[in-house]
């Protein structure tokens, strides 16, 4: 009798969807650490989110992509694949589904292969879709920023949420745990900070002479470099306020002794901004150059090493401060705190961390407070994350209470709405002399129906 031949292990296909070259970074990192299983074949599938991606450079065209592109068996384009639909606003129906995914295993010849999905923002297009389209995946969740750091922004349908295994994040936070994910019980891991940094250096490689000269020669003759983020466009500040925002951000560099100053503005920001700061550069005696090429930030850390980084609550802050040492400090965080609407706005979380971590640019060094120890900071994010999506992380209620309790004050009243505290029935929602009224069901019922009628 003749042996039986050994069976042939089943193919396995990994598919990454990234839409930045910071995401898409993270991902290769991971890689280069081993978090993933090996595959058959590995798959990038990149996605353009901009409101109009035909105007917009595909993350391929990105400097330094192809530094990355050899991590991947296959780079492939899901604005191709679901053309003319926009990848930001659709998902498939559900009798839809098996039909999309036999289109998709057919054109991007995957056959009958087993499949992973590897996803960033599973709240939302594309990653909800890609998810759809696969409904037997199992999935990981890799974080694009401090956004992981918060709750889910809206309730995530178990047949996606509950096949997420792993929440894979960089720390830019040691210590913190993402709420991101949590009411699934999912798992987080986070991606080394040497693998990271390392894939940097290959951007920088890889990015050639795009800095244009900028590079400092001693610490001495390092810049500050300040970073826009372009908030008018999502409606928190009117462009004047973000002028106005970016030209304190200068004020306070040079305040502090800074002469050489680079902005980088965001790639979608008008161009006038830039000539307002060179005009106030020119009245402060301050040597202003504007970047505007493409290229990631954390990017020019490592070629400027500037002594300081200024934003408002920009993610690289916190690149900078925990992974390359660099001294930081933001701006205007107090106004986008009162200003976010609703007060779920997924960047509520990061604006708090930002703003109870980092230094205030124009405070002075006497006024400047501690950032909080871990565990503090920690109770802290469950109380915003809870007072943010309640209906989410119901498990998180008692935390938000014992936070309340122990540490409102005027300076952490700044994270939370009397309204929002009311609605809920937390502590802080009354002032002191009412509090000893029963926080009960009926009392809660009752406020409701008050407000209701004075609506």
């Amino acid at each position: 009798m003749s042996p039986t031949p050994p069976m042939t292990p089943a193919p396995t296909t990994q598919i990454f969807l990234a839409s930045t070259l910071y995401g898409t970074a993270t991902l290769a990192a991971a890689i280069d650490s081993d978090l993933f299983p090996p595959a058959t074949r590995r798959i990038l599938l990149v996605s353009n989110n901009a409101a109009t991606p035909e105007t917009t450079p595909p993350l391929t065209e990105a400097p330094g992509f192809e530094s990355l592109r050899g991590r991947f068996d296959d780079v492939l384009d899901w604005n191709a694949a679901i053309a003319p639909l926009h990848p930001g606003g659709w998902t498939p129906r559900g009798d839809d589904v098996p039909l999309w995914e036999r289109q998709l295993r057919r054109e991007w010849n995957l056959g009958d292969s087993s499949l992973s999905l590897v996803l960033e923002s599973i709240q939302v297009a594309p990653a909800q879709a890609v998810a759809h389209c696969f409904p037997d995946a199992p999935i990981d969740v890799y974080a694009d920023g401090l956004m992981s750091y918060g709750p889910t922004r809206n309730k995530l349908d178990p047949l996606v949420g509950g096949r997420v295994r792993r929440l894979l994040h960089l720390d830019l936070v040691p210590g913190l745990r993402p709420l991101l994910l949590s009411e699934f019980g999912v798992r987080p891991g986070i991606v080394p900070k040497e693998a990271f940094l390392s894939v940097l250096g290959e951007l920088s490689d890889g990015a050639g002479d795009s800095d244009g000269g900028l590079a400092s020669d001693t610490d001495a003759d390092a810049p500050a470099l300040l970073l826009g983020q372009y908030l008018s466009a999502l409606s928190i500040l009117t462009p004047q306020e973000e002028e106005d925002l970016h030209v304190r951000m200068l004020r306070g560099a040079v305040a502090r002794g800074h002469r050489r100053v680079v902005f980088k503005p965001h790639p979608s920001a008008p161009g006038r901004w830039s000539q307002l700061l060179e005009r106030e550069a020119e009245r402060l005696g301050a040597q202003l150059t504007v970047f505007d090429a493409p290229l990631l930030a954390e990017v020019l850390f490592r070629r400027l090493r500037p002594a300081l980084v200024v934003s408002c609550f920009s993610t690289a802050l916190l690149t900078a401060h925990t992974f390359y040492g660099i001294p930081v400090a933001r701006v205007g965080t107090d106004v986008l705190l009162e200003r976010l609407t609703p007060y779920e706005n997924s960047n509520r979380i990061p604006v708090t961390l930002v703003d109870a971590l980092l230094p205030d640019l124009e405070a002075s060094g006497s006024g400047a407070a501690p950032p909080p120890p871990v565990g503090e900071l920690s109770a802290l994010l469950a109380a915003v994350g809870f007072a943010m999506q309640p209906q989410v992380l119901r498990a998180q209620r008692t935390r938000a209470e014992g936070y309340l309790l122990s540490h409102l004050s005027p300076r952490t009243r700044r994270y939370f709405k009397r309204r929002r505290l009311t609605a809920l029935a937390l502590p802080g929602a009354v002032p002191q002399q009412l509090a000893f009224i029963p926080r009960n069901a009926t009392v809660r019922r009752m406020a409701r129906r008050a407000r209701r009628l004075l609506a």
